[in-house]
């Protein structure tokens, strides 16, 4: 099956998933914790199912791995769902959260599709195809392709990390960008030139370090590889990521990293 083909079946996808968590963002929802504490609405659940159904009935033969339901099936073809990314935003009704899907081949994502519906924004990337984003719903004929920043010294870079404690352990001399609902949106953009977000599951970081990587950006997890499943990592342009893997001290890794990609 051609990345043209399974391009296409995840904007298809995406997009009904993306108008059902509109309907329930619009009409507001409750929020429940779940056992590690962290945040669960009905429309995350609702979305998940959606996509699963669809993925299921459509390319059966392919495994599932979301944030609700957990993994379904075996094979060297692998979907990840985040149904809805930035739970806490959209349960208070703030616009920046984002429906997630991206396939992972043969230990490799090979594309991602984020769509944040409330924002009318969405963004794609193929393995060697391109990052881009356009409006949404979707307009390919508007679509502009990203590109991190050329940004090549620590001094004056514009850095952003996900807390206090990371921040503090960006290098000094470097700018430290206002805090963003969406860096890693930023990074692509080229409006900043490194993020450091040290948390967080494959389904979070499987998309973005794609987008990234089209984008002409570099991420490396925090056991020096590239796994969206080591829980975060740096992201960065190119021209600045060996500079800032010293200055955080990551490990370095020789040869290609396990796990996903």
């Amino acid at each position: 099956m051609s990345n043209s083909d399974d391009l296409q079946f995840a904007f298809d996808v995406s997009d009904q998933a993306a108008e059902l968590a509109l309907e329930y963002f619009e009409a507001g929802v409750a929020v429940m914790l779940k056992d590690d504490g962290s945040q669960v609405t009905e429309a995350d659940r609702a979305v998940e199912r959606l996509l699963r159904e669809r993925l299921s009935k459509h390319r059966p033969s392919d495994a599932l791995l979301g944030e609700e339901l957990g993994r379904l099936g075996e094979s060297d073809r692998i979907w990840i769902i985040d149904p809805i990314d930035g739970t806490a935003f959209f349960s208070r009704h703030d616009p920046n959260w984002r429906v997630h899907l991206a396939l992972e081949v043969g230990g490799r994502t090979e594309l991602a599709v984020v769509t944040a519906p409330a924002l009318q924004r969405c963004w794609w990337a193929t393995r060697g195809g391109g990052a881009f984003e356009s409006p949404w719903p979707r307009h390919q004929a508007r679509a502009t392709r990203l590109d991190v920043s050329g940004t090549s010294t620590l001094e004056g870079a514009r850095l952003e990390a996900l807390d206090d404690a990371s921040r503090a352990r960006l290098p000094p001399g470097a700018v430290r960008s206002p805090a963003s609902p969406l860096p890693l949106v930023e990074l692509v953009r080229g409006e900043i030139d490194a993020f450091l977000v040290e948390r967080y599951h494959l389904w979070d970081h499987a998309p973005w370090i794609l987008l990234v990587e089209e984008a002409g950006g570099q991420f490396t997890d925090r056991t020096g590889g590239r796994a969206g499943d080591q829980g975060g990592g740096l992201y960065s342009n190119a021209n600045l990521h060996s500079q800032l893997l010293a200055a955080l001290r990551y490990p370095k890794r020789n040869g290609p990293s396990p796990g996903l990609t």
